[in-house]
């Protein structure tokens, strides 16, 4: 991991070993270490890298930042962070203290034959930006910490064909509390959502009303996600918590707004309409209206016109 604008592809878990200066790792697939355990040397070069697997740490003390994408972000103590594979990262450090905490690297072939190949992907912070972590309560932190020292002795002590079994097992467990941690933390900072809220309504009652904005289609969840500088899986979750919408839906509640907006006090067609909020084709239009108000645009001009 050499100090150069090209990032190092970490490939296994035994070449991240090696270059942290830890003893080779009991299970070619899969390891738990305690950044105590890395060397100095090693700690000096972490930047621009990649890993080829999944990457989960619980940090109890960062000194310094960790690059993940564009930004840099600081931590706090009790802070949980997911990494799928393939991502850029870097860790600058800020003084000589050590970093503490627990980390668990995991390839995804190890996932290979388990349900959890597949629904991996569900759990959506595993593609939060690094400032979107999980900030632990004490409790949580413990309960956390204890189920990765259960999955360390049973792959450092009781290797056989149960243990991979057991292994998944008490992964899942992890990413099941870890997803409910994240609910609650949505919760506990609903100041903190309420103002992103806020904002994301503006920027779409802004989008609405800008017709160079709707000439280039619809909102994406995308758009919305880098104009409010958080990212898209991080948005929808949030609003899944505090709304029970995802961002998409969200989206579409607001155009609908707009639409029954411009069918009451305006006298533009239905096409019109839709051309106007952004849509191709109107008939993607009326069959999204008639979904989310179980009538057609026209119905509902209607039902303003002649309400008896």
């Amino acid at each position: 991991m050499k100090k150069e604008n090209t990032p190092h592809i970490v490939r296994s878990i035994s070449e991240l070993h090696n270059f942290f200066g830890l003893r080779e790792p009991r299970h070619p697939m899969i390891s738990i270490f305690h950044f105590e355990d890395i060397s100095n040397h090693a700690l000096e070069n972490l930047e621009n890298f990649v890993l080829e697997f999944y990457w989960i740490a619980v940090k109890q003390n960062c000194p310094g930042k960790v690059k993940y994408g564009q930004g840099f972000y600081d931590f706090d103590e009790g802070v949980m962070s997911f990494v799928s594979p393939k991502q850029l990262l870097s860790y600058i450090r800020s003084d000589d203290a050590m970093p503490e905490g627990l980390c668990l690297c995991f390839h995804p072939d190890f996932l290979l034959g388990y349900n959890l190949s597949g629904t991996i992907k569900e759990y959506g912070f595993f593609a939060y930006e690094i400032n979107e972590a999980l900030h632990l309560s004490k409790q949580e932190e413990d309960l956390v910490v204890g189920i990765l020292h259960q999955m360390q002795t049973e792959f450092n002590t009781n290797i056989d064909q149960f243990s991979q079994d057991v292994i998944m097992a008490q992964l899942e467990l992890l990413l099941q509390y870890s997803k409910r941690f994240y609910n609650r933390q949505f919760l506990t900072r609903k100041p903190a959502n309420s103002e992103l809220q806020t904002r994301l309504e503006a920027i779409l009652n802004d989008y609405f009303r800008d017709t160079n904005k709707l000439s280039k289609g619809l909102p994406t969840v995308q758009y919305v996600a880098q104009q409010l500088h958080v990212s898209s899986n991080y948005l929808s979750d949030m609003l899944r918590g505090t709304t029970g919408q995802t961002t998409q839906q969200f989206i579409q509640d607001k155009l609908i707004e707009k639409a029954k907006e411009l069918l009451s006090i305006t006298s533009l067609s239905i096409n019109e309409i839709a051309y106007q909020l952004g849509f191709e084709y109107a008939p993607s239009f009326y069959k999204l209206f008639k979904n989310k108000t179980r009538q057609t645009p026209l119905e509902y001009r209607n039902t303003l016109l002649n309400p008896n």
